[in-house]
């Protein structure tokens, strides 16, 4: 079973879900977001898990994942990241974990047209829950360090092309994602600058909803 967390400010993110032996992939509030929950083997030397399998979430979810690069951010406490997406074509898909310390993991979705276009869906990432969250080309990431040297791993399944990256800004009030800042956030140059979602679009910055659809492709057992 997955540990339970001790109580925080944040405690409203985490959700009750089933838990059963391997790996449970479930769709998040929008469609192409995916939280994996895992279960934890404990012995006298600690635990061990399966983070993810290609087939299971092939099984589960219908999505071809394989990986091409591997990626690490490393982030002091208040520090805010994001929202980032990638230009379709190429796309980027993502699993995001965090492997020491813990975050405010947030999946936007950046799709034009789509039903659920600029709705948020919010994770509590812990390094010793092992959560991770899938994101298909056209959904947008961010997260909040809950702790200093929070570590993020990012398993991506594309190489990054320069100049392909879409940035959207994280405190956009339109989108309203609750983050519950205590002051204002550690942020990149860059993404302080971000556009909001409105003038992303107006800009013609964001993938098209069918473009992400055609991107997925997603392919039967």
């Amino acid at each position: 079973m997955i540990p339970a967390h001790p109580p925080s400010r944040h405690s409203y993110l985490l959700k009750k879900e089933n838990t059963v032996p391997g790996i449970e992939v479930s769709e998040t509030s929008i469609p192409g977001a995916y939280r994996i929950n895992t279960s934890h083997l404990p012995d006298r030397r600690g635990h061990f898990y399966e983070a993810w399998q290609f087939s299971e979430l092939l099984r589960q979810a219908g999505h071809r994942f394989e990986i091409r690069q591997v990626n690490y951010s490393v982030s002091r406490k208040n520090t805010l990241r994001g929202i980032h997406g990638t230009t379709i074509p190429p796309g980027q898909t993502k699993l995001v974990t965090c492997v020491r310390g813990a975050a405010m993991d947030v999946a936007v979705d950046l799709r034009v047209g789509s039903p659920t276009f600029g709705r948020y869906d919010v994770t509590l990432q812990e390094a010793s829950a092992g959560i991770g969250v899938y994101l298909a080309d056209g959904i947008g990431h961010a997260f909040l360090a809950l702790t200093d040297d929070t570590c993020m791993n990012y398993l991506c399944g594309a190489e990054y092309v320069p100049g392909t990256m879409i940035d959207v800004q994280a405190l956009d009030p339109a989108i309203g994602i609750p983050w519950e800042l205590d002051g204002p956030p550690i942020t990149s140059d860059k993404d302080a600058a971000a556009p909001t979602l409105a003038e992303a679009v107006e800009r013609g910055l964001l993938p098209t909803y069918e473009q992400a659809l055609a991107s997925a492709e997603p392919h039967p057992v």
